[in-house]
């Protein structure tokens, strides 16, 4: 599938994938760890899960968000699994986490397959990036909130998307 509904910087950006909605059932995918192991999406059912997606870590917003998820992260518990999702390599992301002191949000990457990107819609065909947004996923494995963000350098609505998850606990 393919739409236009999202602009990166003003231009608008064809975005590609199965966009997923409220109700559907989380699909499973596989992304790669920081030590390239594979990440089985599996791993966390049973668990809230939150989505947290991301073009790159290495631009402003994308640091940002990935941060606030890591706080979030630590005063949520051991229910909730907070997951950035970039294509940056494995290397750079070990490397962001290290530097920036992530260490209870996992990140993992959708360079190799972009198994997420394509199951969950958020492909930016033009620059085989991930759009910007949110995905959070209940303990039963169903979708109970998404957010395409518009405008790929604005923040998501971090407010709506944490409610979301503590109406999930």
């Amino acid at each position: 599938m393919e739409r236009k509904d999202i602009t990166f910087g003003g231009n608008e950006v064809t975005v590609i994938g199965n966009q997923v909605k409220v109700g559907d059932q989380a699909p499973d995918f596989v992304a790669v760890n920081n030590d390239l192991s594979p990440y089985d999406s599996k791993e966390g059912k049973g668990k809230v899960r939150v989505f947290s997606v991301v073009p790159s870590i290495d631009t402003g917003v994308c640091e940002l968000q990935t941060k606030r998820f890591n706080e979030e992260a630590a005063k949520l518990g051991d229910e909730v699994e907070i997951l950035t999702i970039s294509v940056d390599l494995p290397f750079a992301q070990g490397r962001f986490c290290a530097i920036e002191g992530i260490d209870q949000a996992k990140i993992v990457s959708d360079y190799k397959d972009l198994d997420f990107g394509e199951k969950y819609g958020f492909i930016i065909k033009e620059f085989r990036l991930l759009t910007r947004g949110i995905v959070v996923v209940n303990k039963e494995n169903e979708i109970t909130y998404v957010e395409y963000v518009p405008e790929v350098t604005n923040h998501p609505d971090y407010d709506k998307a944490l409610a979301a998850v503590k109406e999930l606990l």
